[in-house]
């Protein structure tokens, strides 16, 4: 295939430069958008008298017709091709002849590919954000069922106060909503559209911008055209946004595999979710997870990469800008895998309730609740943090735990303590009156699973 560009040069580009320049591996995947594209340039071109209206027209059904050619596999796309800009138009120019060759009328690669990527992402931030939402949804499904499982609630990975694993899923689904929060907000400055900017400086050809915005559903024109070729915020904005999900991911992540463990076993994955060993037979290993955490890194990675490639160039645009689609493509495409194989992962795990509460019931996760009980017959905080410190070492000393040290030893400490203290140190007691807005009271949980849940509803109108 000749390349468009090809008058100013008096030999063939050599063929190591040409793959090494290629860009058709990986941004033509976007073949739909920039056919979309095209139909709207096509058809702005006609409506404002550059081209006449039958070319328009005929334009416009031709490319349709090559989408749907490339869809159902009767035209697949030439490697051959410099970039999927490029293939299309050497394709409606082949099927069209001179007419073909009026589409890039008013119109340069540089606006054409600024469009594309747009297009492809506005899409791509819509398929995320549903994984997103689903993921949610299926927490406030699993929290539903464990508003009074009662678990440990760690700082430090130390045991630290009584929750409840509904509790705890809860804090994951409020991060989730600020995902698509980051989202949302990502796509109102992506959804500009940057078509007619032309290769920097616009057109002299009297185009329409704001009708092919109005045509491919943006919300306005860009402003300005050095800005629209060489704008990549969005992109970086949207690999930034997809990093703070893996973050969250990962986070989530890290705990699965430590409840995984038989030092915690909180939970059990299903047998789908999870590997075995090639050496030894036993082992059940949280590789879902794993993964998860580690494509993590990857994605941080892509994001790294976007924003190195843009720190140093001069407007406008810039070959550099190429390696825009590889890392915010990778990105894209590892959170949807991510988010995909993690929701079922969720779905189908084993919570062990018993595990769980156990567990609460060692390490002195009641201490704070004892020293309250003091304070709430009128010692001052500081001095009943004292004297439950002394209890804790106590308890230590003779291996046993606050429920169990026997009432005497609580009036040697402090006259205050009466039989009434093993019912305010019970785990169900501490975690039913922690029901301040926001806290693990089953009460509380159920209703920030009420708000998630309308906030997820608002999400998807």
């Amino acid at each position: 295939m000749a390349m468009m560009w090809a008058g100013r040069f008096s030999k063939e580009v050599d063929s190591k430069v040409n793959a090494f320049n290629s860009s058709i591996s990986f941004d033509g995947r976007m073949y739909r958008h920039d056919i979309m594209g095209s139909i709207a340039h096509a058809e702005m071109l006609g409506r404002c008298g550059i081209i006449s209206e039958e070319d328009s027209k005929t334009l416009a059904n031709e490319l349709k017709k090559v989408l749907e050619d490339i869809e159902n596999g009767t035209v697949e796309l030439d490697m051959n091709a410099e970039d999927i800009h490029m293939f299309i138009e050497a394709t409606l120019t082949e099927r069209l002849g001179e007419v073909g060759k009026r589409l890039h009328t008013a119109r340069s690669r540089n606006d054409q590919v600024a469009l594309d990527i747009r297009l492809y992402l506005r899409d791509e931030i819509g398929e995320i954000k549903k994984l997103v939402i689903s993921l949610a949804e299926v927490l406030c499904d699993i929290a539903e069922k464990n508003t009074d499982t009662v678990m440990p609630g760690y700082t430090h990975l130390q045991r630290a106060q009584p929750i409840t694993f509904g509790h705890h899923l809860m804090a994951y689904a409020q991060m989730l909503l600020r995902d698509v929060g980051r989202l949302n907000d990502t796509l109102k400055r992506l959804n500009q559209c940057p078509l007619g900017s032309g290769a920097l400086a616009g057109t002299t050809y009297p185009i329409d911008r704001d009708f092919t915005a109005e045509q491919l559903d943006f919300d306005c024109a860009v402003i300005n055209s050095l800005d629209g070729v060489s704008d990549r915020d969005f992109c970086i904005e949207l690999s930034s946004s997809i990093s703070i999900i893996m973050m969250h991911l990962s986070r989530f992540s890290e705990e699965i595999i430590l409840w995984c463990s038989w030092e915690f076993k909180f939970i059990e994955l299903d047998d789908a979710f999870a590997t075995g060993s090639s050496i030894m037979p036993q082992k059940k290993n949280p590789d879902i997870a794993e993964l998860v955490r580690g494509k993590c890194a990857r994605v941080f990675g892509d994001n790294m990469t976007l924003l190195t490639m843009m720190k140093g160039l001069p407007l406008a645009y810039n070959k550099d800008m190429q390696e825009d689609k590889e890392a915010v493509f990778d990105a894209v495409d590892n959170v949807k895998l991510c988010l995909s194989t993690f929701i079922p992962m969720l779905k189908t795990m084993s919570v062990y309730k018993d595990n769980m509460r156990n567990a609460a019931a060692r390490g002195f996760i009641n201490a704070t609740d004892c020293a309250d009980y003091l304070v709430k017959k009128g010692m001052a905080f500081r001095d009943a943090y004292k004297i439950t410190g002394s209890l804790v070492a106590l308890c230590i000393e003779r291996k046993t735990d606050l429920e169990h040290l026997p009432l005497e030893d609580y009036k040697n400490m402090c006259e205050l303590f009466d039989n009434d203290i093993y019912r305010a140190i019970s785990l169900d007691v501490c975690v039913n009156m922690r029901s301040s807005k926001g806290g693990p009271s089953p009460e509380s949980v159920k209703e920030q699973i009420n708000f998630t849940r309308e906030c997820l509803l608002q999400l998807n109108q």
